[in-house]
């Protein structure tokens, strides 16, 4: 067997391509190891001749960031992406399983209950997409994933688009993307989805759990696309005698053709399932995994290898330090001085005084004349000081603090803090000292020091009231009161009138600096309009879909068409395709009055062939009949010359000439 050559890479130094999976048209999937957090992981790479095309590539991405904005627990999670060493990937969870595609082909069908137990956590995940604006596109049961532990998850965004604007997507390039046999008509016709094209596919989905096939078959896909154009969806029950009929209203209900009638997204949809099953009572069933093509040995570690502790890991024991029983460590007391005395115990003796003055005069006297020599020390140094040294004081480092810190800084330092300005900031918050004057360095005791505190940023704001007012006065108030500059933009609003302002950007009452750009939107009026397809509507019908849109609706002469019946709306003007229109556009539709007309040619004495040949041409159908064994056109009906629908049969008596 030829090894993949891929098997063994190490995309961007984390993800170790361990063994390939699955391979489509589009990417190879393997399993992978993430060295980084040692977890297994399903990485999609994409094939090689698709890495230089933008489209494809861009596609790839897609389903990277369409699944990254979705967390369910029936939607594969997206964790990563990139490209590296020549190869386009992206990194999902690994589901280990089995797809729907597998179930199927070993069980061949469903039961109900089975159906239900698989479609329920579809449309869970299904849900959570379209209530995040995301269509999926391409439901189908290669895309529905079931894993050993019967969890279903829904898998390949990589056909999702997020919805805008209309609420609908669209093909890119003329390419219509998706598996024919699971695309919607308005898909196939129009090549765009919204929610309601993954209901039907969901609604397909259930049909094949139910009779083990897809509804529509054939040898092209042309063939099976026209089928889902033109043919409804039969009832399962049709193919398997015995499944109730509500469940075939359900198939009937989610896959119309007109997605008008289908529900209109899979929250709905499930909604309708959970009914269904509390009308039958069908019981909750496991969902069926059938045996798992992964057995109990495949399963790699995801934990982190276990290791010896290292002496610096928290929680590991410091060795060589001695502790008592109570885990207390001991120090002995330590050696301190007692007073000195002698060998006998006693203090030492005084020393002896000189006779003929009283003890307590020489002692009056000694302190009188300590304290003199004393204040003349002290007088005689602090004059010395504040002469020399003490005079001076350094100025503290303000710049920083808060204003009642830095002013008791400063009188604690000898300086006076006078005066105290204010003045915006951008960078340093309100009440801190931006500045010091003088900023540092020595200063004589009693000096000023100005300090200049932060107001904080300075800050103007939009009035939110003038929303709603003429432009121009607008503009000229925002010039004439704030220091901003002051630009506008035009925008088209429903609701708001040309010529008024819509709003700001940033908003009204965001802070903003001074100079800053303010843009006003200005109201260009309600937008232009698309003209819906009302092609082979009634004109009733069509007349109010165009009024509830705003339009003018005018009626002109009827016409003919082979393409549309008697009665319904034919053309449309101005023409749909041709784009939107002004609001309040008058619009004409012309009604069919039936078939085209045309008049019986004369084929008397033709040839039957010819004669054939000849009506056919006109348009018409031709039927043969012989009087007595001939090949000449004896006898027409209706007459040559007259008058008659495009379509119509003309009979044709044939005898010997």
């Amino acid at each position: 067997m030829v090894s993949d050559p891929v098997v063994g890479v190490v995309l961007e130094g984390r993800y170790r391509l361990e063994e390939r999976l699955a391979r489509g048209g589009m990417s190879t999937v393997y399993s992978a190891t993430d060295l980084r957090l040692h977890r297994t992981v399903a990485v999609k790479v994409m094939a090689d001749h698709l890495v230089h095309d933008p489209t494809f590539v861009d596609r790839f991405t897609r389903e990277a960031r369409a699944a990254a904005m979705l967390s369910h627990p029936n939607v594969v999670s997206v964790s990563d992406q990139g490209s590296d060493q020549g190869l386009v990937f992206l990194v999902m969870e690994l589901v280990r399983g089995r797809t729907l595609r597998d179930l199927l082909t070993a069980r061949g069908r469903l039961t109900v209950g089975e159906a239900f137990a698989v479609l329920e956590p579809v449309l869970s995940g299904l849900t959570a997409a379209h209530r995040a604006g995301i269509v999926h596109r391409d439901i189908k049961p290669e895309n529905v994933l079931i894993g050993v532990d019967g969890v279903v998850k829904v898998a390949d965004f990589g056909l999702a688009r997020a919805v805008v604007g209309t609420g609908q997507t669209s093909q890119t390039g003329g390419v219509l993307i998706g598996t024919v046999a699971y695309l919607s008509p308005e898909q196939l016709e129009r090549g765009r989805a919204d929610a309601r094209s993954d209901i039907y596919a969901a609604g397909i989905v259930l049909y094949e759990m139910l009779t083990g096939h897809p509804p529509f078959g054939g040898d092209t896909p042309l063939a099976v696309a026209y089928q889902h154009v033109h043919h409804d969806v039969p009832a399962p029950s049709e193919e398997v005698p015995g499944i109730p009929w509500q469940v075939d209203e359900l198939v009937a209900r989610t896959t119309r053709r007109d997605p008008a009638g289908r529900p209109l997204d899979a929250g709905a949809f499930l909604a309708e399932l959970s009914d269904v099953r509390k009308d039958l009572g069908v019981e909750i069933v496991p969902v069926p995994t059938g045996r798992s093509t992964a057995g109990p040995g495949t399963l790699r570690p995801t934990n982190r290898p276990t290791r010896p502790r290292h002496p610096s890991d928290p929680g590991t024991a410091v060795l060589g330090h001695r502790t008592d029983r109570a885990g207390r460590t001991s120090m002995l007391p330590a050696m301190g001085a007692g007073p000195t005395m002698n060998v006998n115990g006693r203090k030492p003796a005084l020393e002896r005084t000189r006779p003929g003055v009283p003890q307590h005069v020489r002692r009056r006297r000694a302190r009188l004349a300590f304290a003199i020599v004393m204040l003349l020390a002290i007088t005689i140094g602090a004059v010395g000081w504040w002469l020399g040294s003490g005079r001076w004081t350094d100025v503290p480092s303000l710049v920083g603090k808060d204003r009642e810190a830095a002013i008791d800084l400063l009188q604690a330092a000898g300086l006076d803090p006078n005066p105290v300005t204010e003045a915006w900031s951008e960078t340093v918050p309100e009440g801190v000292v931006i500045s010091t004057d003088p900023a540092d360095g020595e200063a004589i005791r009693g000096t000023d020091v100005e300090i200049v505190v932060s107001k904080g940023p300075e800050r103007f704001v939009v009035p939110v009231e003038l929303a709603g007012l003429e432009a121009d006065a607008v503009l000229q108030q925002l010039q004439e009161t704030l220091p901003l500059q002051v630009t506008t933009a035009d925008q088209y609003d429903d609701q708001v009138a040309a010529g008024l302002v819509i709003g700001f950007d940033p908003p009204a009452g965001t802070q903003l600096p001074r100079d800053a750009l303010v843009t006003v939107i200005v109201s260009q009026g309600h937008a232009p309009v698309a003209i819906p397809d009302v092609i082979g509507q009634t004109p009733e019908a069509a007349t109010a879909n165009l009024e509830q849109l705003g339009f003018t609706v005018t009626r002109i002469d009827d016409g003919r068409s082979a393409a549309v019946d008697k009665g319904e709306v034919m053309a449309v003007t101005p023409d749909p395709a041709a784009g939107p229109v002004p609001y309040a556009s008058t619009v004409s539709i012309q009604v069919s009055a039936g078939m085209p007309q045309v008049q019986v040619p004369d084929v008397g004495g033709k040839s039957s062939a010819e004669a054939k040949r000849i009506l056919e041409a006109a348009g018409l159908k031709v039927e043969t009949s012989s009087w007595i064994t001939g090949d000449r056109v004896v006898g027409q009906t209706p007459k040559a010359g007259e008058t008659v629908d495009q379509g119509t049969t003309v009979k044709i008596l044939l005898s010997f000439w």
